[in-house]
Order: C-alpha cells, then structure tokens, then sequence
C-alpha cells in the first residue's frame, strides 16, 4: 500500500483540476512543482493591489455551461470582455477583424463595402499565384493573402506572426493559418463563447480552491529524484514535457517561449485596454498588458492611482526557459505523436496538459478534458 494513490506532477490548471477531482473521489493526492508557486502558467503576482498575470494574459472563455459552472462554483469570475486592439506604426485597429477594423483600414460603412473590399484583395492574391503557376497554398504567407487580402495581412498579421515564430511567414506552413474569421458587423468581442471573465481576486483564488484539502509541494523536481517520487503513489498524473519523461530518447521536440518585461507606472490608465498587440515588425515585443484592465472597469481603474505593464518578447526555446508553445511543423509533429504513443502504452502513467500532449490548450478545454476524463479514479 503505497502513501498516495496519486503523484500528480505539475500544480497547473490540468494538474490541479485532476488533484481536486480525484480529492473528491476519496483519492489521496500529493501534488509537486519544480515551481516555487502553485498555479502553473496562470499564477497571479500581486504588485500595487494588482494581480499580474506573471505568465502572460489568460481569459477564460467557453460555451460549455458545466465548464463555466464548475470554476465558478470554486471562485466567482466578473465580466471581463477580452477586446484586444492592435497598434501598426501608431494607428489603432480592433481585433479580430470585423467591420470597426475594416472602416479603421479602409473607411468602408457599410458590410457590401467591405466584403467587397476583402474579396478584391482575394483576388489579386489567386491571380498572383496563378501566375507562379501553384494552385494551393505554400506557405503561411500565402494562405493568409487568400483568406483576408494584402492589406489586412501586411499590417496586421505579418510582423505579429513572425516575431512570434521567429521565422519569415513565406517560411511557416500554411496549415498554422487554416482559417481568419471576418465578421461583418461592429462588434468587438474577440471570443464567440457564451462565457468568458476572470476570477475575482486573480487566478491563485481558483488554484487554491481547487488544491484546498490537496497535499502540495513547491521547488520540487520530479526528474531530480525520479525513484523517490514513484514510489510514493499506486498511478502518476504527468503534465511536464513528454519528451523530457522518456529521457529524449526519439529526439527533442521544440517551443516557442515568452518573455516579459514588467514595469510598475506612476499613472492610473497606461493604454486603456488590457491587451495591445504590436503588429510591426520593427517594435521587438509583440503586445503590451495592462493588468488592471482585466479586473477593473470603468471609473474605477482611476481609484489605484498605479498600473503595471508587461512587455511580452516572443523567442526559442532553450534548456532553463519555461516551453509555452509547441512548434506546429511537420517534423514536431511527427515527432510528438511518436512520444504519444509511448504515453499510451506507458502503463500507470496519465499524460495530461500542453505540454505532456504536446497540443496548445485554451484553459476552458483543459478543464472540459479532466471533468469529462474516463480516466479511471
């Protein structure tokens, strides 16, 4: 009879979901983090009275009415609306791309004007492709031409996306893009979910409520005593890099990482939104968050007379930085769903979250996915 009947590595959101469901099944859990913090990527750092995001801006937002019920049954949300804006060389446009940003490119009023504008754009990017004498796609560069057109792609897409990816968008697949939405009416509200906000009080209110009664243990490193730590329980709930887990014994996977630059301001409102994306190139951040904008409204955001911004530099990943995004090329891909398969024959081992699967998750689905796990407790 071993101490827990779970280990479960990674206090994240998965991590912590997994913890408080098995708790509440009479399952005992111990839970560790090489961390010294609990919560994962959506820890909260309280500076000035307010909760930064210390790993960059998360809103939860879902359609699935028992999603939403169960987070709110741990800690209240408000009703933040995530309303991102984009600045191009000094010139503000509304995200995601709707008719507020098509009267900003274009001065079009009304949808006929625009669609018509978009569908003209289309058209120039079919022809040049037709005089390369290509038929499909390429490259990301060109499938983004044929979904929104030159001017839609060259100020608010290309710079973003490369600096993301750290690469030209003629040298990214196409696939990465397979879809921009475009909504012809005037409406701002970048989700389509019927429910988003963020916790009242931050993100570490919903992670304690979730680890209440659970057995946690910071700056602990699984792969430091790996022995020690499986002995301790009967099964082993993983959420760290798949690859790591089996010694990188088929190769590396690669990420993209974050980095911020966090300064505290003596003024109450910096931008006026909680998130601007920097869409050209020649700025090295990708967006700007403002903190306070996710938990206060209106003339309120005036009562804390401080604000703190973070600068958000997208890089590669490299051993001793914390993995955010998996690179969605061929060869990873490949190579991710041969660790997959190792997972699923790795018996006594669960493999859950973004970076034991190898998939890039909203938090919404990560909580859908243990809720709805037939994953015996």
């Amino acid at each position: 009879m071993r101490e827990y009947d779970y280990l479960i590595v990674g206090a994240g959101l998965y991590g912590s979901v997994f913890a408080h469901r098995a708790r509440m099944d009479g399952k005992r859990c111990l839970v560790i983090d090489k961390r010294s913090h609990l919560g994962g990527n959506v820890y909260c750092e309280e500076v000035e009275g307010i909760n930064v995001h210390k790993y960059g801006a998360h809103i939860f937002h879902t359609s699935d009415k028992e999603v939403w019920d169960f987070v709110n049954a741990i800690v209240p949300f408000n009703r933040y609306t995530n309303s991102p804006v984009a600045n191009y060389k000094g010139r503000i446009y509304n995200l995601p791309f709707n008719m507020n940003t098509f009267y900003q490119m274009w001065g079009t009023l009304t949808p006929a004007e625009a669609k018509a504008k978009v569908e003209e754009q289309r058209q120039e990017a079919v022809e040049a492709m037709r005089r390369a004498g290509v038929s499909e796609p390429r490259n990301l560069e060109e499938q983004a031409l044929l979904l929104v057109g030159r001017d839609i792609y060259e100020r608010l897409i290309k710079g973003y996306t490369e600096k993301q990816w750290g690469r030209p968008c003629s040298e990214l697949p196409a696939f990465i893009i397979r879809r921009l939405p475009l909504r012809f009416v005037f409406d701002n509200n970048y989700f389509n979910d019927s429910y988003q906000g963020v916790p009242i009080g931050g993100y570490n209110r919903l992670i304690d409520g979730l680890l209440e009664g659970v057995e946690t243990k910071t700056d602990c490193d699984f792969f430091l005593d790996r022995a020690h730590w499986t002995a301790l329980a009967e099964r082993i709930v993983f959420t760290g890099k798949v690859d790591e887990y089996f010694d990188y014994r088929l190769g590396r996977l690669e990420y993209r990482t974050v980095s911020f630059e966090q300064q505290t301001l003596n003024t109450p409102n910096y931008q006026g939104n909680a998130v601007v994306n920097y869409t050209e190139a020649e700025v090295p951040y990708t967006r700007i968050i403002e903190h306070k904008h996710f938990e206060t409204f209106g003339q309120a955001v005036y009562d804390n007379p401080k604000t703190v911004i973070s600068k958000e530099f997208s890089t590669e990943w490299a051993e001793g930085m914390e993995p955010y995004y998996p690179v969605n090329d061929e060869r990873n891909n490949r190579l991710a769903e041969q660790y997959r398969d190792m997972a699923a024959h790795e018996d006594g081992v669960l493999f859950g979250g973004r970076l034991a699967e190898y998939k890039y998750y909203d938090m919404a689905p990560i909580v859908e996915k243990v809720l709805k796990s037939s994953y015996k407790l």
